[in-house]
């Protein structure tokens, strides 16, 4: 005699979790959605990750929370490198170096990761210039010391990082402000120290140069959370106000723009069907997995709600899918158990 299960199904019968998975099936086909946001266990988990060579990860939210490494999270990674799994990191914070990215991932008992695999919004957008810019021409920065030395690792001049005064106590006087003639591009990331001085001498750059003078942009998070429900304005926030100023749109390197995965694929030979976005911002993570072709996957550890992921599945409106995962997990933990724990 088979199994319970097995008579159910050589009867037609429908056990609970099938019945599940199909309203789910159901509900998304209705609204003409093609990604299920389903959960991702068992079998379906097993043959999820033996399809997969390489995995992109989101940091903060994902693998940890601020200096807190979610809970199984590197055992988690420990068993996918120990499969043979190319890991990747994928983020749109312009605020560390990718040398300080492999230091946070050892410190926190992560597999060790090499520079070539740690991917940020500031790495690519030293990328991105390297390639756009002629030879000799520098870049004014809105943004950090660390976007600052992800510009010096590939060559690029640069000014503008720290503080800045307006030089003088009326308009007539922050126009005279002197402008380096080897500038060809303003870089906006996230920048502490942003000002209406930076806001002013970016805007001349621009207004100098036209549209010969590049405006490039790291990510346009809107807000940072923070613990408790806390949240802090987002590099979003100072793109807006140069595209403002300047009247023109900046070309975003981070994502959701496909750039940061171009990026991976120039790195490595990346098959996107076999590859696995991991993120927990269905704006970010999820949109560039799913513009980009790959199988996506949403954390419940950061910023996203299941019943969010599930709101716009259900919406009916095309414009929203492109923000529904094809699977969910409560936390990367969870995949141990396919990984065989």
């Amino acid at each position: 005699m088979g199994s319970r299960s097995a008579r159910s199904a050589a009867n037609g019968e429908a056990r609970p979790a099938d019945a599940a998975a199909g309203a789910v099936m159901a509900d998304a086909m209705a609204a003409g959605c093609p990604r299920l946001c389903r959960r991702l266990e068992g079998e379906t988990a097993r043959a999820v990750l033996a399809n997969a060579d390489t995995l992109l990860f989101d940091c903060d939210g994902v693998l940890w929370r601020g200096e807190a490494a979610v809970s199984g999270a590197a055992a988690a990674l420990g068993k996918l490198a120990a499969a043979g799994k190319r890991l990747c990191y994928v983020t749109n914070n312009s605020g560390r170096t990718r040398a300080a990215y492999t230091e946070k991932l050892r410190r926190l008992g992560f597999p060790p990761a090499e520079l070539r695999h740690i991917f940020s919004s500031a790495f690519c957008a030293a990328r991105y210039l390297r390639q756009a810019l002629p030879p000799g021409a520098a870049a004014y920065v809105l943004g950090s010391p660390a976007l600052a030395a992800e510009l010096e690792a590939v060559g690029i001049p640069h000014l503008g990082p720290g503080p800045a005064a307006l030089p003088g106590p009326a308009p007539a006087d922050w126009v005279q402000a002197p402008l380096d003639p080897a500038v060809r591009a303003v870089l906006v990331g996230f920048d502490e120290h942003f000002s209406y001085a930076k806001l002013c001498q970016a805007l001349r750059y621009l207004l100098r140069g036209g549209p010969d003078c590049l405006l490039v942009g790291t990510n346009r998070d809107h807000r940072l959370p923070l613990e408790g429900g806390a949240g802090i304005p987002g590099t979003g926030c100072l793109v807006k106000a140069v595209e403002t100023a300047a009247q023109r749109e900046a070309f975003i390197v981070g994502k959701p723009n496909r750039f940061m995965f171009d990026c991976v694929a120039g790195e490595f030979r990346v098959d996107p069907a076999r590859t696995i976005m991991v993120g927990d911002r269905l704006d970010t993570d999820i949109l560039m997995g799913n513009d980009c072709g790959l199988t996506t996957l949403l954390t419940l550890t950061g910023v996203t709600t299941l019943d969010e992921a599930r709101g716009h599945r259900d919406s009916g409106c095309p414009a929203r899918h492109g923000l529904v995962p094809d699977y969910y997990v409560d936390s990367i933990a969870d995949l141990l158990p396919a990984l065989g724990e």
